[in-house]
């Protein structure tokens, strides 16, 4: 019965299993910290009191694995410099420095741990379900794995080495940030700040400022209702439409931009290295526009007063002049375009 106990109450107990045990932890705080280096996190909504945690071991090795609950932080630790995950969506592997406690991401101390597909002297595994109530925050730590969440009404911030996250619904503050691996986000309303080193980000359905970057990929976003709207793309193409956000910068060295305003702008500012731009906005915006092209022609469907013009260069006004849109490109053209129907 006290073991037992302690368990219930999240003690910091370090637990043996055999594998596909699943148990459960209850977080307090109203910040909670997770960490686990390989498998599954489903985020959901919870009710109310205690933040609940369900942990599920898998692998020929799960029973090897520990874990250590205390007051506001799980840590799921592996005895094991060399793990072996076979659910592992690639044939590469992934490293990084855990403390002996479990704990990792910040910092660069601690043993270093290697995760592949096919080899390895451990194969475990830890799949978690974390259920926030309303209000609180929640600091997920996942090496690799999938972490996907859904209608949250708190503060989420989410760290990976290489892992997808998708985010549906909710409301609060969002950040995530993943090494390798692709991040959606649909619905919700909060300020959302998404990273990742390679892959895609795709938005849709959001309200509440948005800054989306990736190392390696393409932005895709739609139906976005904000104050300011950042994006970035190293390599890949940034493609949105039905944007309504006063002030919008976007930004990618190699790939092509598209961008279809829902209403007017206050600043937007448009700059790839090489890629053509284009801009569908509606028949009644009014800003002061600067146009500039290393290479590439420059085209608009729109009635322009130009104080100054050239073959790769164009400064203007568009109906009352109010905003200032400004577009620049090392190498491609640069299009203007009257909404359908406008």
């Amino acid at each position: 019965m006290p073991r037992l106990t302690a368990l219930l109450l999240g003690i910091a107990l370090p637990v043996h299993l055999t594998a596909q045990t699943t148990q459960r932890y209850e977080l307090t705080g109203q910040t909670a910290t997770a960490f686990n280096l390989v498998g599954t996190v489903q985020i959901e909504a919870g009710g109310g009191g205690e933040m609940q945690v369900q942990v599920t071991r898998g692998g020929a090795d799960a029973g090897k694995l520990e874990i250590d609950a205390n007051g506001g932080s799980l840590r799921v630790r592996y005895p094991a410099d060399r793990i072996r995950y076979p659910q592992m969506d690639h044939d590469g592997s992934t490293s990084l420095r855990v403390d002996d406690d479990g704990s990792f991401g910040d910092h660069h101390g601690g043993r270093r741990v290697r995760i592949a597909r096919d080899e390895g002297e451990l194969e475990a595994w830890a799949d978690l379900r974390i259920a926030v109530p309303p209000g609180r925050a929640l600091d997920l730590h996942l090496a690799v794995g999938r972490i996907s969440a859904s209608n949250v009404n708190g503060k989420l911030r989410i760290q990976a080495a290489a892992a997808p996250v998708t985010v549906t619904g909710g409301n609060g503050d969002l950040s995530v940030s993943t090494g390798s691996g692709d991040v959606h986000l649909s619905g919700g309303q909060g300020t959302a700040r998404l990273f990742t080193g390679s892959g895609d980000i795709e938005l849709s359905s959001r309200n509440g400022d948005v800054s989306a970057g990736t190392g390696s990929g393409t932005v895709t976003g739609s139906g976005i209702a904000s104050t300011r709207l950042w994006a970035e793309t190293g390599s890949g193409e940034i493609r949105l439409s039905a944007i309504h956000a006063p002030e919008l910068s976007l930004q990618t060295g190699s790939g092509d931009v598209t961008l279809e305003l829902g209403s007017g702008v206050q600043m937007l500012r448009v700059e790839t290295g090489s890629g053509d731009v284009s801009i569908v906005a509606p028949a009644g915006i009014g800003a002061q526009l600067e146009i500039e092209t290393g290479s590439g022609d420059i085209e608009s469907d729109f009635p322009l007063s130009i104080t100054r013009s050239g073959r790769h260069h164009l400064i203007g006004t568009i109906g009352d002049g109010k905003g200032r849109v400004s577009v620049e490109t090392g190498s491609g053209g640069v299009r203007l375009f009257r909404a359908k129907g406008a």
